[in-house]
């Protein structure tokens, strides 16, 4: 049996082809004829480079029903797909194309002089482009293809994706997914959600990002179900379409938004089935306000890149604000102790998880794949969290020290290492803070030299050219000097407790 994951969304697609896959926001249609098709062809265009086996298939492009079919084609042909945040500037793209060597650069039109520019001095031969707006050289060649292919014959453990997450070094590292990594997350979503014949996705979420790719695409791929497309996160547009759907998934900045429109209520609600949440901590006053204006219970979960889902409020009984649930079937997750002995009720440890959805290890990084991993098979997720007496699992922390703004992980060490370069800066420290919006925000603590006169604006100007603007401080502090430990080790706790809101 083919374990290619293409093949096992095809096995589900519906018997009328000619029913809407996807809807954009603008009103096209795609019928699952089209999506077969339109993967099919840019397949035969992968296929016709001749690129080595398990070739690596970077992507940095805007949302939009191609992009999608893109991922799809590229699994089909059995290589690999590596989605690259849209936000990402030159010199996080040069590290990732440098890491990975991908065979293949997919980029948009507008970033194909910069991006073509790195992509060749890396040695990749092959760079298209692909625009929100169907145009690109990707779709030109793609169209004199043949509209039919046969699926790439893949095994389990074969690889199908590779997302780059935060490390502890500051840069990131590629986490390898595998077609049964993926394969066995959504089939136990379709149970665990308990998805319907005739439901409908409203799909807000970028497509770069394990919960709008993993979760949420696969899963409506995996049932057979419509998805109305939307570019990006717009509240006005979200509750026009609400209407329509039956199930929408989340980050908390999305809720929040709809929260803060006097007109969001039980009237744009009254169809949807199923409100998730995940990607940041939900605060336990949206969960509250949400149920109070909607009568819907939001149903938070917990994943990562590495893992893609882990634990899951129930759909079917009582879901419990600041709590992430039960561990999914098939999957297990310990709390332990600094020793490895496992934590009491109630008590706080490291969260270590195991189960076919956990990752294969780091791109290429053989010792930090080791070093992550406990002799019986646990991956160390880095999180901090505990079980209370039901069996709920709430997430306490994060020992990496990551923050997560918006439902994007930010390392701290990349934004210092760029800050304390900066003429008239000796040190900084990068902290994040709760938000009400995007759960956590970026926040720069800086330490000047003496005679130097820098502001918050210089700090943040030259940080805009340089990284993603999820990464950037939404505030800089500065300090006379940081507060360090007996062993001279930045207390970021202390910080914390500075800076954080009243």
């Amino acid at each position: 049996m083919n374990a290619n994951l293409y093949a096992l969304f095809e096995s589900r697609f519906p018997q009328d082809r000619s029913a809407c896959s996807i809807e954009t926001h603008d009103g096209l249609l795609y019928s699952w004829n089209d999506l077969e098709r339109a993967t099919a062809k840019m397949a035969n265009l992968l296929a016709s480079l001749a690129l080595p086996p398990d070739s690596r298939i970077a992507v940095q492009v805007e949302k939009s029903p191609e992009a999608l079919m893109l991922y799809l084609a590229t699994i089909r042909a059995g290589y690999v797909y590596l989605p690259l945040n849209t936000a990402y500037r030159a010199a996080e793209i040069e590290y990732f194309i440098g890491d990975a060597e991908p065979a293949v650069v997919v980029c948009s039109p507008e970033n194909f002089g910069w991006v073509s520019q790195l992509a060749f001095k890396a040695g990749t031969r092959h760079v298209f482009t692909l625009g929100e707006d169907r145009q690109g050289s990707l779709l030109s060649r793609a169209a004199g293809q043949p509209d039919t292919f046969a699926t790439v014959e893949r095994k389990p453990d074969d690889l199908a994706a590779i997302l780059y997450t935060s490390g502890t070094t500051g840069r990131s590292k590629g986490a390898m997914l595998s077609h049964d990594n993926l394969a066995s997350n959504v089939k136990v979503l379709q149970e665990a959600w308990a998805w319907q014949k005739g439901d409908v996705l409203l799909h807000a979420l970028p497509l770069f990002h394990v919960h709008g790719l993993f979760v949420a695409s696969n899963g409506a791929l995996y049932n057979g179900s419509k998805m109305i497309f939307l570019p990006k996160f717009d509240g006005a547009e979200v509750m026009r379409q609400l209407p329509r759907a039956t199930v929408f998934m989340g980050v908390p900045t999305y809720y929040v938004r709809l929260l803060a429109d006097p007109a969001f209520g039980r009237e744009a609600c009254a169809g949807i089935r199923l409100f998730v949440s995940g990607s940041a901590p939900l605060l336990l006053e949206t969960f509250t306000e949400f149920a109070r204006r909607t009568g819907h219970t939001i149903l938070e979960r917990y994943g990562m890149s590495e893992t893609t889902m882990l634990v899951s409020n129930p759909y079917e009984g009582e879901r419990i604000g600041g709590t992430v649930g039960h561990p999914l079937p098939g999957v297990s997750v310990r709390v332990v102790r600094d020793d490895g002995s496992a934590c009491g009720v109630d008590e706080i440890g490291g969260i270590e998880v195991k189960g076919p959805n956990v990752f294969h290890g780091y791109w290429r990084m053989p010792e930090k794949t080791k070093e992550e991993f406990t002799a019986d098979g646990f991956f160390k997720t880095g999180d901090v969290g505990r079980f209370d007496a039901k069996g709920y699992l709430t997430i306490v922390g994060r020992s990496k020290d990551l923050i997560i703004s918006g439902g994007y992980n930010v390392y701290p060490k990349e934004i210092e290492s760029i800050i304390d370069e900066m003429e008239g800066v000796a040190e900084s420290a990068v902290i994040g803070v709760p938000h009400p919006d995007f759960g956590e925000a970026v926040t720069a603590v800086v330490v000047l030299k003496k005679e130097a006169r820098l502001t918050a604006q210089d700090i943040i100007g030259p940080l805009k050219s340089r990284i993603a603007n999820f990464k950037v401080p939404k505030q800089v502090h500065f300090v006379a000097e940081l507060p360090r430990n007996t062993m001279g080790k930045v207390q970021k706790n202390v910080l914390r407790q500075q800076y954080s809101p009243a």
